[in-house]
């Protein structure tokens, strides 16, 4: 890829009143929305027969656009409006940003086609080309802290190239055929670790007066640590004892961590609440893991406490906040958010609980959830799309 057509520059402002592409959490928070919204529909359409021809068939598809469809959407979204915060230079903006939103989207149009080998390529060139926009600029102010992400994003391209090539048929060994999306859950649960780390306590004190949220280094460090751990073993495929002991250790420290936190004292700011009932997800999620590795649990409940309400919650509330800090409006949630914050969490818990209480009943679990969590973006679109295509309320360029 041409370095040209990463020059990053700070986009004249556009008369006209269109902003999409002055910062780059605007086009992706969007699609991250358009994509949660239509995700869920679209495979309930292939789960029936409805849905012709996929490449990826049956849950492949469904997880495979989980993990890098939405979540990586945002994630670009965040890295590139966070990493000119880090850096002080332009992260992709303008043409760049265009077509790197551009690639997504036929991404997310080639998994639908027959053509394996341009689905491969495009979903791997889309972290791949994220993570050199990010790059530059991190490079260029020489913000080696941050550059664990750039490395993070080049995984999430493997992940995707493991499930396409595992499709194809072209990879057949068992351990590596399979790695696909553990791995894409890993690197995304530990870029969730990292800036949960970073942001909840500091947005927790500053919106909440007198909490006194807090880090531990060494509960920062086995958090941390056990979820990098387990990218390996859940790559490989690895179970039994050391899964059991790297479950029960990352299990301390999540819940030590939350609880550092104070989230009982968070329930009258939505805002701020919203980050810590995401995070508690994090703890079901890995108790239900190791349970599930000594009783005969089914894996469901314990994956989708992962991504309906560790990472589902933690993005929306993610892309509201940062939403309204970098388009100048005040840092405040009103009715609309706290209706997609209060959908999307009763979307997990039906989605995790039911199966887990009246296994007869997942059918209709699954679909209860499918609506709540596509109401939730579709308040979030509702409310934050003339947000996000429009300039900064307080005239400011981003």
């Amino acid at each position: 890829m041409s370095t040209v057509l990463f020059r990053l520059e700070e986009p004249p402002a556009r008369r006209d009143g269109f902003a999409l592409w002055q910062l780059g959490f605007r086009p992706f928070y969007l699609l991250a929305a358009l994509q949660a919204l239509l995700m869920v529909p679209l495979w309930a359409l292939q789960f029936s027969g409805w849905l012709p021809h996929p490449l990826l068939a049956g849950a492949a598809w469904h997880a495979h656009e989980m993990v890098f469809g939405y979540a990586l959407a945002v994630v670009i979204g965040f890295l590139f409006t966070a990493g000119r915060n880090w850096s002080g230079q332009p992260t992709p903006t303008g043409r760049a940003l265009q077509l790197i939103a551009a690639l997504w989207v036929l991404a997310r149009l080639a998994v639908l086609s027959p053509w394996g080998w341009l689905s491969l390529a495009l979903n791997v060139a889309v972290p791949w080309t994220a993570a050199w926009g990010l790059w530059q600029a991190l490079h260029r102010a020489g913000n080696r802290r941050n550059y664990f992400f750039v490395g993070l994003l080049g995984l999430m391209g493997v992940g995707s190239a493991l499930l396409h090539l595992a499709s194809l048929g072209v990879l057949t060994l068992p351990a590596l055929a399979g790695a696909g999306v553990p791995l894409g859950l890993d690197v995304v649960l530990l870029m969730i670790a990292v800036m949960a780390g970073r942001v909840v306590p500091m947005f927790s004190n500053n919106g909440v007066p007198g909490l006194q949220a807090r880090r531990e280094p060494r509960v920062e460090q086995l958090a941390l640590g056990s979820v990098i751990a387990l990218i390996p073993l859940d790559a490989l495929g690895v179970t039994g004892l050391p899964v059991q002991l790297v479950l029960g250790i990352a299990l301390l420290a999540h819940t030590w961590r939350w609880c550092l936190w104070q989230p009982w004292k968070t329930w009258r700011h939505p805002l701020v609440w919203v980050l810590h009932a995401a995070y508690l997800w994090l703890p079901v999620h890995l108790a239900l893991r190791l349970a599930a590795q000594v009783w005969p649990l089914p894996g469901g409940p314990a994956m989708h406490a992962l991504t309906v309400g560790v990472i589902g919650m933690i993005t929306l509330g993610m892309i509201t906040r940062t939403a309204l800090g970098h388009t100048g409006r005040r840092l405040q949630a009103g009715p609309v958010e706290t209706a997609a914050y209060a959908s999307l969490f009763l979307a997990a818990l039906v989605r995790v609980a039911v199966p887990l209480l009246a296994p007869a009943l997942l059918m209709q679990a699954a679909l209860a959830s499918s609506v709540l969590w596509s109401a939730a973006f579709a308040l979030y679109l509702w409310r934050y799309a003339p947000f996000l295509l429009r300039p900064r309320a307080d005239g400011q360029p981003g």
